[in-house]
């Protein structure tokens, strides 16, 4: 795991996008992860202004909010498939987005996990960090060897969650691809900025796998680069 620490977040960002840049324009670059929230969206659309020719993507989404409707521009689906897929120039046929609708939300994320298991796994995933140290909607208690699920949420997510949605909703359920598709990325690149997320951060970087941080076992994944704010980092 390589840690770099940066004044700031847009600093940091800045420095993420150099680093993913060449990553992402490699041909044999095929399968990438992409989380929403509002921590990589900066780096989204620095990726975006620099045009690179990244037709060639397969572009996955991480986790999707259960009990929101499909229409709705700030599903995870809806937002990443505009500051990712469309902004990238992706083709449409290329993205691959999770359904919200409680009763199809699991059919959707278990087709979508095997999806990626029959591209051959994951080139490449960019990240952020929960504040309890969850990865999409794997929360706390996660194992490592978790496949896609819709599971209940930690009231710190639902409560971010109400937050994201300006208290028109506050899902109380995510759909997840699981950690043992995420932790084998060949590429990972986490982001977390923010006081908040330092507790968080030591978690990840300093303490042992622990199912009390689900980041924690990205310790044991192939590359791994950590790109921080100094209020993120205060804990390292």
């Amino acid at each position: 795991m390589r840690v770099e620490i940066f004044e700031d977040a847009a600093a940091a960002t800045r420095a993420a996008a150099d680093d993913l840049s060449g990553t992402l324009s490699l041909p044999n670059t095929r399968t990438l992860m992409v989380a929403g929230g509002n921590t990589p969206i900066d780096l989204y659309r620095e990726i975006a202004g620099r045009g690179l020719p990244l037709r060639h993507l397969n572009v996955f989404v991480l986790d999707e909010y259960v009990g929101v409707p499909e229409s709705d521009p700030r599903t995870c689906t809806n937002l990443l498939r505009r500051t990712v897929a469309e902004a990238w120039k992706v083709p449409a046929r290329q993205y691959f987005g999770l359904s919200p609708v409680d009763g199809f939300a699991l059919a959707s994320v278990r087709e979508h996990e095997a999806r990626i298991g029959r591209m051959g796994g994951l080139d490449a995933v960019i990240l952020g960090l929960g504040r309890n140290g969850h990865l999409g909607f794997n929360e706390p208690g996660s194992e490592p060897d978790s496949g896609a699920r819709v599971l209940g949420l930690d009231e710190s997510s639902i409560q971010a969650n109400r937050r994201w949605f300006g208290g028109d909703y506050a899902p109380s359920k995510g759909a997840t691809v699981g950690l043992s598709t995420v932790v084998a990325a060949r590429h990972t690149w986490m982001l977390a900025f923010g006081e908040p997320k330092a507790e968080a951060v030591r978690a990840m970087v300093k303490a042992s796998p622990d199912l009390s941080c689900p980041a924690s076992w990205l310790q044991g994944a192939s590359d791994v680069r950590v790109f921080l704010d100094r209020a993120a980092a205060a804990g390292l």
